[in-house]
């Protein structure tokens, strides 16, 4: 895969996810998976802001950033423990989450930004964040520096869309649940609020994408699947890394549905399994 000359930032959540089954811990998170798999998928530069805690969990987390050679300048870490959320998967691979510890540390502090993180931020060509990410009340500001990207998973109440998608390039939803008449009109909400690219990844049901435009759909690639967390990261990191710069939707799609099915090859949404007890 050839490089790509772009320079992505993602700031926000960042997790480890404990397979109880297995005693293992990955590092996880939207925010960071994104940083991460952007950069394997061929961008010249990713970089990652987030909180990690200062236990075992983050050290491995830390550690994985340094291996993957994402740029942590702007980092931050605070004395308490590690997001972590405790996952076990059924048997067609599909993750299933028990419990969390609601982000650790990050639940406790947020980020401010200062005038340093500012200029380190437009230094980038695109940001992505997420629901877990707390970072809302920046987006106005940030929206007029740097395209944003975001992640909602599956929140889409009417009062949150409003607050967020004004300020928004890429909104992605998960939605496993909905019909295609539903993903619509979820889609055509956040483009009146001003987004200009919606997409909504469905699971097997493959996902449905929306510009101001038209309608695309796109199938997922069968694969072995061994674990599906992480497959929507996977696709949104790689959707990011060849749509933002040549706005061709259907091989941006493609690529995205070829590396989310990748993903669900492995455990973890991308490996460094390393025993909970490290």
């Amino acid at each position: 895969m050839g490089a790509v000359f772009m320079r992505l930032l993602a700031i926000g959540d960042n997790v480890v996810d404990f397979y109880q089954d297995q005693g293992i811990i990955y590092p996880g998170g939207n925010a960071l998976n994104v940083a991460v798999l952007a950069k394997r998928y061929g961008l010249t530069h990713s970089s990652y802001m987030g909180i990690l805690g200062s236990d075992a969990s983050a050290a491995h987390v830390k550690h994985v950033l340094e291996q993957e050679q994402i740029d942590t300048t702007r980092i931050r870490q605070a004395f308490g423990p590690n997001g972590e959320a405790v996952v076990s998967l059924n048997e067609e691979g599909d993750r299933i989450f028990v419990r969390s510890n609601k982000g650790g540390v990050q639940a406790l502090l947020g980020i401010n930004l200062n005038a340093d993180d500012e200029a380190y931020i437009a230094s980038h060509d695109l940001l992505h964040t997420s629901v877990y990410s707390r970072l809302e009340h920046h987006l106005p500001e940030l929206s007029q520096k740097i395209p944003v990207s975001f992640d909602f998973s599956t929140r889409r109440d009417s009062a949150y869309l409003e607050k967020v998608c004004p300020y928004l390039t890429y909104a992605f939803f998960s939605g496993s649940d909905l019909s295609k008449e539903q993903c619509l009109e979820l889609s055509e909400t956040a483009l009146e609020y001003g987004t200009k690219v919606v997409g909504v990844t469905r699971g097997s049901q493959g996902a449905l994408f929306f510009d101001q435009q038209r309608a695309y759909e796109q199938s997922v690639i069968p694969t072995e699947v061994i674990d599906t967390l992480g497959a929507g990261d996977s696709f949104i990191a790689m959707f990011l890394t060849q749509y933002h710069q040549h706005q061709r939707m259907e091989e941006a799609l493609l690529r995205a549905a070829e590396a989310a099915a990748e993903t669900c090859k492995v455990y973890g949404a991308f490996g460094y399994g390393v025993p909970k007890d490290i």
